[in-house]
């Protein structure tokens, strides 16, 4: 149902996942435990899946939270559980509260879990490739700050995401990249038969949570597009003609 980070894993007191597509109850295109409240799936199939990760994170199904995601660099503390129809827009969120289980759902966009274990401060990011030229990793760093963190102690993992192999894009996108810093042309490759190029996203993440300052850097090297029996890919969904895609989340929480 989840994977784990090593490095997350040791930090005492804390507790994690990053969410696959297996051990719910959705079916067709969304098998079985998509958690996406986004998608055309079933709602009480999407509650119930939420409510069976929450239990495997040892936390209760209404403190599992994520926000209402933009594709943005906004962040926000989170302080007490919200209802879903309440959920405020932003791709980062953060917390100091024990027991409240702070999400982001993904389906080929980076999810990034952090955790500061001497400050009990925690944090969860949803870096899609706008999200991360526009700063959303050192948003969540900065909120996290703000909470009492200190970026040198805190660990990031980078979890399941598109690998670089499966991201063919055009030359216009590599255009709005290098006008923002022109190293990250080490970001894009050409590739294939036809020489397209290639971005490696979770590259690009890593880099700029170094770059930020970030205590520890771990990635799982686990891509959602190649790995259809563990996870959803929203580019795969469209390669495969498909109407709609599930949406597995990524989880934290200070027990």
């Amino acid at each position: 149902m989840i994977v784990e980070s090593g490095s997350l894993s040791a930090l005492a007191g804390i507790r994690h996942g990053f969410g696959t597509r297996k051990g719910g109850v959705s079916s067709g295109i969304y098998a079985t435990l998509n958690c996406g409240v986004g998608s055309q799936d079933d709602r009480d199939n999407v509650a119930e899946n939420r409510a069976r990760l929450a239990k495997r994170l040892r936390a209760a199904p209404d403190t599992l939270v994520t926000p209402y995601q933009t594709h943005s660099a906004l962040v926000v503390a989170v302080e007490k559980p919200w209802a879903r129809g309440d959920a405020p827009r932003a791709d980062g969120v953060v917390t100091a509260r024990p027991g409240i289980a702070i999400a982001v759902s993904t389906a080929d966009c980076v999810p990034v879990l952090f955790a500061d274990r001497e400050a009990k401060i925690i944090g969860a990011a949803h870096a899609g490739w706008r999200g991360a030229l526009s700063g959303i990793l050192e948003a969540v760093l900065g909120a996290m700050e703000g909470l009492g963190a200190d970026r040198a102690r805190i660990s990031a993992t980078i979890g399941p995401a598109i690998s670089q192999q499966a991201y063919e894009v055009g030359g216009e996108f590599e255009t709005r990249f290098l006008a923002e810093d022109k190293t990250s042309a080490r970001f894009f490759e050409p590739m294939g038969q036809n020489s397209r190029l290639h971005f490696n996203l979770t590259g690009y993440v890593a880099a700029r949570l170094h770059g930020a300052g970030t205590g520890a850097v771990d990635d799982l090297k686990i891509c959602t597009y190649g790995d259809s029996e563990r996870f959803f890919s929203y580019r795969r969904s469209c390669h495969n003609g498909e109407a709609d895609y599930g949406r597995q989340i990524s989880a934290i929480l200070i027990s």
